[in-house]
């Protein structure tokens, strides 16, 4: 029933429609009542038919993915549909962006400030999207370094989690981090004597079993000058 109503209130709006395009007369009340009556009974309906401009006025459909899954009691499914909707950082080698140097020998580069009251300290939960480049294996097409290690192909939400200063992660690559906030993005430089550091206390982030070619030049690093281009894009701090 509520199907066959639909359809006839398409038809109707088809027709109200097309007789205003053709004679002026008619009053456009009647189109956007029939236009918001459709919307109610056969969204899906309406913006699959309507005309461009009239059907994406003011609609954004990635809103929709913010939609709670059916049967994803955790949230899981839900969260992992919002961020592979997310575009995420394009990070690139700017020039005119001035490298800060802080007392350890990290350096870090401001892309983006990042908002919110909240900013990066010590006992900060975080959470963030993450690239790591191998300086010394710079390409034309990637200047920067090669990557060894995603968030998106080596973590499973495309998110790294852990609590500043509990030792998971080297505290030199934290150093470069304190003072972001939400949003804010940043490439952290880890000059090769502090990355062999961090290597031999296992604070690296190391890619997945089935990423051979990060694992290949993770290991390869070692054997050369191993500065490592942190790429951080912060999504969460508590």
């Amino acid at each position: 029933m509520a199907f066959c109503k639909s359809i006839t209130i398409l038809l109707a709006l088809i027709s109200t429609c097309s007789s205003f395009s053709v004679n002026n007369s008619n009053k456009p009340a009647k189109v956007e009542s029939n236009r918001r009556q459709l919307l109610k009974i056969a969204p899906a309906a309406a913006l699959s038919i309507l005309l461009p401009g009239v059907a994406s006025a003011g609609i954004d459909p990635s809103a929709l993915k913010t939609l709670k899954v059916e049967g994803d009691d955790s949230g899981a499914v839900q969260r992992l549909r919002q961020l592979q909707a997310e575009t995420g950082p394009k990070v690139e080698d700017l020039v005119d962006i001035p490298f800060n140097k802080l007392p350890s020998g990290v350096s870090y580069r401001e892309y983006r400030e990042g908002k919110g009251e909240a900013a990066v300290k010590e006992g900060s939960k975080v959470a963030v999207e993450m690239t790591i480049r191998c300086k010394s294996f710079a390409t034309a097409t990637e200047t920067g370094g090669l990557k060894y290690y995603t968030t998106k192909g080596d973590t499973d939400f495309n998110e790294l989690a852990w609590t500043v200063g509990d030792g998971e992660l080297s505290p030199e690559f934290e150093e470069g981090m304190m003072g972001m906030k939400k949003g804010g993005i940043r490439r952290i430089e880890l000059p090769s004597t502090l990355v062999f550091a961090a290597r031999n206390a296992q604070q690296l982030p190391l890619p997945k079993e089935t990423n051979k070619d990060g694992k290949r030049r993770f290991d390869n690093l070692f054997k050369t000058d191993a500065t490592l281009l942190f790429e951080v894009f912060v999504t969460r701090i508590k």
